[in-house]
């Protein structure tokens, strides 16, 4: 693990640096405070950091609490080198955002029990991270899919919505529908049905960019954001996912499927302020009248599809 000390005292710096590394740790040094919050500003930062108190430039408390506030960038723990061993220079120390402290001259067997602490503390808050990480992809994933669900998908939407008002930027979407889909879950069983739905799902995915958004919107129904992406651009992209999707037969234990989908694409116009509901049902619509026309095709969005509308002057 790597560890920054920050030290003025050069024979300190050295007896800290020759026993971490004894200790089988990654050394880097800092000479002042300065140098010690330089590197916490850049990246591949120490994990771990031993900050004298007293330093030119910038004191440790200072360090302290400048990592403390900072709102993004890994976990940090501080431990306090001082001479200062009076319970108010301790919550001082504290206060300022160290984890623990060290009196000066340490002694190197409790200096590296310490720092033990510390590296457990360390791998215990990248252990919690973690599991936060994957409780939140758990949240927006479908777990059949592996797509967005239903409400994550909805999210990215919401925000590429904002995201185009905000920055005059085109926005399409994308509804996916499998056809006759109930007869396979009918003629081969639920299980085959899931193959289909993961497959045509991969197939889908593999089609788009990797900036666009794809969720399952619920059932055999998918819907894809794509951002930045004009009526034109939008078509394309829509074409392709389709035609992806039913150039090659799916696989099941029973044998294989020709599967296809309809499919509905539109462009949210620019002179008129539309809700993201009306957007959806827009492109729902264009997906039905897809299915009423005999499935296995992509329809546009008319504008009459976009209702509760208002011109923009």
């Amino acid at each position: 693990m790597k560890v920054l000390i920050a030290e003025d005292d050069i024979v300190s710096r050295h007896v800290l640096k020759a026993n971490l590394q004894k200790w089988d740790y990654e050394v880097v040094v800092a000479k002042d405070g300065l140098e010690a919050w330089n590197h916490f500003q850049g990246e591949d930062i120490a994990p771990l950091a031993i900050l004298d108190w007293m330093m030119p430039e910038m004191d440790g408390l200072e360090v302290c609490r400048r990592i403390r506030k900072r709102t993004e960038g890994d976990y940090v723990y501080i431990i306090l080198l001082t001479a200062k061993e009076g319970k108010t220079d301790i919550v001082t120390g504290l206060d300022a955002g160290a984890n623990d402290y060290v009196v000066k001259p340490f002694d190197k067997d409790e200096l590296r029990s310490r720092v033990k602490v510390g590296e457990r503390m360390v791998l215990l808050e990248r252990s919690l991270q973690e599991a936060n990480r994957q409780l939140k992809i758990s949240a927006m994933t479908d777990s059949l899919t592996e797509l967005y669900n239903h409400g994550a998908v909805l999210d990215r939407f919401s925000e590429e919505m904002s995201r185009s008002r905000r920055e005059c930027l085109p926005l399409s979407v994308v509804m996916a529908d499998i056809d006759f889909f109930k007869s396979v879950n009918d003629n081969y069983g639920h299980l085959a049905g899931d193959k289909v739905l993961k497959e045509v799902a991969r197939r889908i995915k593999s089609a788009c960019r990797p900036y666009d958004s794809i969720g399952r919107y619920g059932g055999e129904e998918f819907l894809v954001v794509l951002p930045g992406t004009d009526e034109e651009e939008a078509w394309m992209v829509a074409e392709r996912l389709h035609d992806r999707v039913r150039h090659d037969p799916i696989q099941i234990s029973a044998g294989s499927i020709n599967v296809s989908i309809s499919v509905g694409v539109g462009t949210v116009p620019w002179e008129l302020e539309v809700d993201e509901e009306a957007v959806i049902r827009a492109a729902d619509a264009a997906l039905y009248r897809a299915k009423e026309q005999g499935r296995d095709r992509v329809i546009k969005v008319k504008e009459t599809d976009f209702v509760h509308k208002t011109v923009l002057t």
